[in-house]
């Protein structure tokens, strides 16, 4: 394990029980009837015990994409050919794709990181993209380990560096989000090693493939299970072994989040997967972790289950790149400014109930 890793681990404690108390306390006596605004109140219990403060503020807000691209490809398990990758991320940086439409109704800036794409970018996109390359794509899992231990470890302190350096830059509220294809592949395999679950039962349709290519994905995920034999109890050997340099960069992004003291939004399926190696690095980052939303795609409900998360929302997506995280920021925001600008019954001058 790195030094940067193992720091941030130990630094790592849960949520201040103390301020979520206070703030439970202090929502109790909002000019409406108690407990009216429901789950928001929770949300706003959750960013007090986590800002230490009665007045949280997440006004300035990041979501990080991270891209990466998978050997495992090559079995077929894609709707679409990793081309797509580096033309996605192209396109987030131009501005023209969905998560840089989402991010601006929420008043979010979008951080792109190539974790480690399977082709280098033009030299024109210079500062826009933030370079943290791993490799050029990971190994096929079906065939072995996807990546060294130390690439696994070295991924999950990239994201923890660029969640340190974003939050010293002022960003109070950071979002995942992810760019790669084939990468719903190896979120399943994680979900299967840690969860102990069968590859069908944690195995969706990704980009949209049909029938046939389902039961190829879910035979390569078995394969992928029997040839590395992931080791449930040592996440690092999970991401290692079956995982994806972009899931290990999320993990980070997690775990520099909570080490940092500011909520995360998880967004979807592949976010869940980092979240998952979080959870199992840091028990207590899951404090700082907020679900976005339920994905479309199948093994997302079962992630949530294992995180212990309630998503804020259900709209069927399955697209990934942190959009349900930024549609989720406005939801955020509003339980920030809940705690933060409603009147009590006192201040406000209201009756309270006889």
């Amino acid at each position: 394990m790195g030094a940067l890793l193992r720091a941030t681990l130990e630094g790592i404690g849960p949520a201040s029980a103390d301020w979520r108390r206070k703030a439970g306390e202090y929502l109790n006596n909002l000019a409406i009837p108690q407990g009216s605004l429901g789950d928001l109140l929770v949300l706003a219990e959750q960013l007090a015990a986590v800002k230490e403060s009665l007045k949280p503020s997440v006004t300035q807000k990041a979501v990080v994409t991270m891209a990466g691209d998978h050997g495992v490809v090559e079995e077929g398990v894609s709707a679409f050919p990793q081309a797509v990758t580096p033309q996605m991320v192209a396109n987030f940086v131009a501005g023209g794709a969905a998560i840089n439409v989402l991010a601006g109704v929420a008043g979010a800036r979008v951080v792109v990181v190539d974790m480690g794409m399977a082709s280098d970018l033009d030299a024109s996109f210079g500062d826009k993209v933030i370079f943290r390359k791993m490799g050029y794509g990971t190994q096929n899992i079906a065939r072995g380990p996807a990546m060294t231990r130390e690439q696994a470890v070295k991924s999950i302190e990239s994201g923890i560096e660029i969640a340190g350096h974003l939050v010293r830059e002022g960003v109070e509220l950071l979002a995942t989000g992810d760019m790669g294809i084939g990468n719903t592949t190896p979120s399943s395999a994680i979900l299967a090693a840690l969860s102990g679950r069968s590859a069908r039962e944690v195995t969706g349709r990704g980009t949209g493939i049909g029938d046939a290519s389902l039961e190829n994905k879910i035979a390569v995920i078995d394969r992928a299970l029997k040839v590395n034999r992931p080791d449930p109890g040592d996440p690092l050997d999970v991401l290692a072994k079956v995982g994806g340099f972009e899931i290990g960069g999320i993990a980070g992004l997690i775990l520099g989040a909570a080490y940092c003291k500011t909520p995360v939004i998880v967004d979807g399926f592949i976010s869940s997967a980092g979240a998952l190696l979080a959870k199992k690095l840091a028990p207590a980052s899951l404090d700082y972790m907020i679900a976005a939303h339920q994905s479309l795609e199948f093994g997302h409900r079962v992630m949530l289950e294992e995180l212990e998360l309630k998503p804020l929302l259900n709209l069927n997506l399955r697209l990934g790149e942190g959009t349900g995280a930024a549609l989720a920021m406005n939801i955020v925001e509003s339980a920030a400014q809940v705690i933060g600008r409603m009147l009590t019954f006192e201040d406000a001058g209201v009756c309270r109930r006889s």
